[in-house]
């Protein structure tokens, strides 16, 4: 165990190790070219949520209160891969196991804050949804830009204020028997395992319960609720044109809702009702909570007809500025020639 240092607040010490040391896969000898794949599916993450942010912000016709919303989850996909990617990257693909106890707190801190906007976030546009189809006459009164960014300022504003009581209550922990997390970043119940005090522990599980919830139970519920009525608003639709649009503008959402969330809720399951091998567990959690972040900017390119609608828009506009840009070049050209012509002709 690595040497030990000790916080007092108000008179109570709590005693952490200097570094946590990242266990990660058990007798895997080719374990290095599964961490060469995640490389290659953060490289895919970043280049696909760049891509649709870009989209997004230089077209204008994206420029709505549902399209703000849809940003914010190719926000919080990116950050919430570079939060774990990099450094599980550095952690075994440079066998750099050995974490400090603070930066593995930052780690759970933004690892849990950013699934927890992605969560928050398919909640959000499960509510556009819901008013644009079941309300559509009150639509644009009430999803509203000013609405979307109160809506998602307040989502960082609980979430961030959530997890920093979150990872205070884990500081407030003490650990005596040994600093080895048995995963493959700071998550909280493996940490929470090796502690020796259980003064907060009533707090903790508590946390931890409540964790469960917020990410994995109520939000998929509240869409679930939300796409219930939105069926029975397209059952009373007469015409069946109308149904079927009204439907594709609902298709992505809930494949980035299925994505996200039955992986999860399937590991969570299984881990309750049968022994899962830790290696086993770690490829599991880890592609759950690496591939959706890299489909959804794909998913959304590829479903969306205005998203599509727009980047035809700017392609052909991109290629009228580089087209009349070389017709000026070519006629500055042809008049410094003409004035050269004219000089020696003179």
């Amino acid at each position: 165990m690595s040497s030990m240092q000790s916080n007092s607040s108000a008179n109570v010490s709590f005693v952490h190790p200097a570094t946590f040391f990242i266990k990660g896969f058990v007798n895997i000898p080719l374990a290095k070219y599964y961490y060469v794949f995640l490389s290659l599916v953060y490289v895919v993450t970043v280049l696909g949520n760049s891509f649709i942010m870009c989209i997004i912000y230089l077209a204008r016709r994206l420029h709505t209160a549902k399209y703000i919303a849809v940003f914010h989850l190719a926000l919080s996909d990116l950050c919430g891969s570079s939060a774990l990617i990099p450094k599980l990257i550095d952690i075994f693909l440079f066998e750099h196991q050995d974490i400090s106890y603070e930066a593995c707190l930052a780690n759970m801190f933004f690892v849990f804050h950013f699934m927890n906007l992605q969560s928050l976030t398919l909640l959000v546009l499960a509510y556009d949804r819901l008013v644009a189809i079941c309300f559509p006459l009150c639509y644009h009164a009430i999803v509203t830009k000013p609405a979307m960014f109160l809506i998602i300022g307040v989502i960082w504003i609980v979430s961030v204020t959530f997890f920093s009581v979150h990872v205070n209550l884990v500081n407030r922990l003490s650990f005596c028997r040994s600093n080895v997390i048995d995963t493959y970043y700071c998550d909280f119940a493996p940490i929470y395992r090796l502690a020796c005090n259980d003064n907060f522990g009533r707090y903790n599980i508590m946390m931890g319960k409540l964790i469960f919830g917020l990410l994995i139970c109520i939000p998929p519920i509240l869409i679930f609720i939300s796409y219930f009525y939105i069926a029975l608003t397209l059952l009373k639709i007469a015409h069946g044109a109308d149904r079927i649009k009204a439907m594709k503008s609902c298709t992505s959402h809930l494949i980035l809702v299925a994505i996200f969330y039955l992986p999860i809720l399937s590991n969570n399951i299984a881990a309750l009702t049968t022994f899962f091998h830790p290696n086993a567990r770690i490829i599991n959690n880890s592609l759950t909570q690496t591939i959706p972040p890299m489909l959804n900017p794909i998913i959304y390119t590829l479903k969306s007809e205005e998203v599509m609608q727009s980047i035809k828009e700017l392609y052909k506009r991109s290629r009228v500025h580089a087209t009349m840009t070389r017709n000026v070049k070519c006629s500055g050209r042809n008049k410094k020639l003409f004035k050269r012509s004219l000089h020696f002709s003179i």
